[in-house]
């Protein structure tokens, strides 16, 4: 009959267990010089060790021929601790014995001596789920047991354990055994069973299995039907093939492609995943990204191994760690609030579709976010007053519309009309002379052709309705937006800054392209460029005269 891993390599001595030494040799000294306490309390994390520990413990203090601490493995008292079959050791699971009945029969049988051992030993597992009632019930027998009796407790959950069962028990904490020693394991037990394992196959398994030698065991097991054990196999076994399309959703959530982002959701929520699992994992991949960005060499230990390094390392160049911050805020309050929201679905729909069009949000730590990329783009030596194109803030322009090299680009600085420029004869290419632009005076811009039918009010009623409501209020002052329209292209001038950036969005522009289009029954697309300081209007106190709480003086 199979017999899993874990149950098959479960260490037998202290010598064999992985990544405990601290521990073990503890326990070892003890045994060797008859040193053991009446009471032990085993802490850690799953699959680290500490029921192993305890048996061996049991087998040591009961063996006949101890060996350097360990028990042999030969005698009587350890074939049959390890079989089963001795009555003296007792290994009790506390989440289904917990109740104060219980503990008064364990109490009640634990005062009579050992029938074949030389200590009877109660193995109390998850000890922190016992009833109020029950520790009660325990103490008086801890803290003053009979000469053969002792007892080693198991828990997860330290807090969970009142301080008078604590104070009474010596207490051993077990750590996550780290990455690398979990995948030598592996190939070492691979070898053995004759798997074709790789390293890197072995360093993923040991890093899902998050500290865990009893779960790295249980996933070579799931991933031993394979003929070749490789990182491919092991996702497609694991089933993580779901983390590539999550990886895939924050590319297009960068890339502010808001309609494939949701197109993207709702098919993995209609393969049966649930909408807080995968904003959880959206947010665990935000986390390894932060890892990588701000502890890149040591990050092999603090990533979950989910993703590759180098997915993990291309998202970390495309984010600042403000921004990761940022978005992995807004994820665990949209995790939070999903548990109150009516329409699951719905939440999620809205937490996604807010990463793509503002991942900061208007939090301090979104300010901060966005300070980030204002810093980085100084660094790299992106200039603030044109958005950097091709990016995932600013999305990049059709070829026919990508900026000519500084000689050749033309001065957008004049609106029509506002400057006396003499138009410009049409000559052929070759007999057009060079234009020379030089720091002390520059080229006037020639004057662009506006576009028949175009008028900035008709378009402003036109798109207005269509825009939020602080751009549509920003349409009647000039000093903020103004347009030029020349031949299929409507130029935007908008005053740079916050402003700037909220006309700069795709679907602003292609509102403004689309109700030009319809005013002058010509194909026209709208392109943004910032507002010069000679654009802006002229501001007069006359203004201010029609209304009445102003006095001049």
């Amino acid at each position: 009959m199979y017999q899993a891993l874990y149950r098959k390599w479960r260490p037998q001595t202290f010598d064999q267990v992985v990544g405990q030494e601290h521990i073990t040799e503890t326990l070892k000294n003890q045994v060797k010089n008859d040193r053991l306490s009446h009471a032990y309390i085993f802490i850690g994390t799953r699959g680290t060790g500490k029921t192993t520990c305890a048996r061996i413990l049991a087998k040591a203090v009961n063996c006949e021929q101890p060996v350097d601490g360990n028990p042999c493995g030969k005698c009587a008292a350890c074939r049959g601790i390890s079989e089963g079959t001795v009555m003296d050791v007792v290994e009790l699971d506390a989440a289904s014995n917990n109740g104060v009945d219980n503990v008064r029969a364990l109490r009640e049988e634990a005062v009579f001596s050992p029938s074949v051992l030389k200590k009877r030993v109660y193995i109390i597992d998850e000890v922190h789920m016992l009833s109020i009632q029950a520790f009660n019930a325990l103490l008086k027998i801890l803290e003053e047991p009979p000469a053969h009796l002792m007892f080693i407790l198991a828990t997860t959950e330290l807090q969970k354990v009142p301080a008078t069962i604590l104070s009474r028990c010596q207490r051993h904490s077990f750590r996550r055994i780290e990455t690398r020693r979990i995948a030598d394991y592996l190939e070492s037990i691979a070898k053995s069973e004759r798997f074709d394992l790789s390293r890197d196959a072995a360093e993923l398994i040991a890093r899902l299995a998050d500290g865990g030698v009893r779960d790295a065991l249980s996933l070579l097991d799931q991933c031993s039907a394979a003929e070749k054990i490789d990182v491919e196999s092991v996702y497609a076994t694991m089933g993580l093939a779901g983390k590539r399309r999550v990886a895939r959703m924050l590319d297009r959530i960068l890339n502010r492609e808001t309609a494939a982002v949701l197109k993207e959701f709702a098919g993995m929520w209609m393969d049966g995943k649930d909408p807080g699992t995968l904003l959880g994992e959206l947010n665990g991949l935000l986390r390894d990204v932060l890892m990588i960005h701000v502890a890149p060499k040591g990050a092999e230990d603090l990533i979950s191994g989910a993703y590759d390094r180098a997915t993990l390392a291309a998202f970390s160049q495309r984010l600042t760690a403000e921004e990761l911050i940022a978005a992995m805020d807004r994820l665990q309050n949209a995790i939070s609030g999903l548990r109150e929201a009516r329409n699951p679905k719905t939440a999620a729909e809205l937490c996604l579709v807010s990463l793509c069009t503002d991942p900061g949000g208007d939090s301090i730590t979104g300010l901060r976010a966005r300070i980030s990329r204002l810093e980085e783009e100084v660094a790299r030596g992106v200039p603030l007053r044109r958005p950097a194109e091709g990016t995932e803030d600013y999305p990049a322009l059709p070829r026919d519309e990508q900026p000519l090299p500084p000689e050749e680009e033309p001065d957008w600085g004049a609106f029509p009309g506002e400057q006396n420029s003499a138009p410009v004869a049409d000559e052929p290419e070759e007999a057009a002379a060079p234009a020379v632009r030089t720091e002390e005076a520059p080229a006037p811009a020639a004057e662009p052709a506006a576009a028949p039918g175009f008028d900035w009010k008709a378009l402003c009623e036109r798109v207005g309705p269509k825009l939020p409501m602080d751009l549509r209020f920003s349409l009647e002052d000039e000093s903020v937006v103004r347009a030029a329209a020349e031949g299929g292209l409507l130029r935007l001038f908008v005053q740079p800054g916050f402003k700037y950036d909220r006309f700069n969005r795709p679907e602003v522009l292609e509102s403004f392209g689309r109700e030009a289009s319809a005013l002058t029954g010509r194909e026209m697309r709208a392109q943004i460029a910032p507002m010069q300081e000679a654009q802006r209007p002229v501001r007069s106190l006359e203004e201010l005269k029609p209304f009445k709480e102003v006095h001049f003086k």
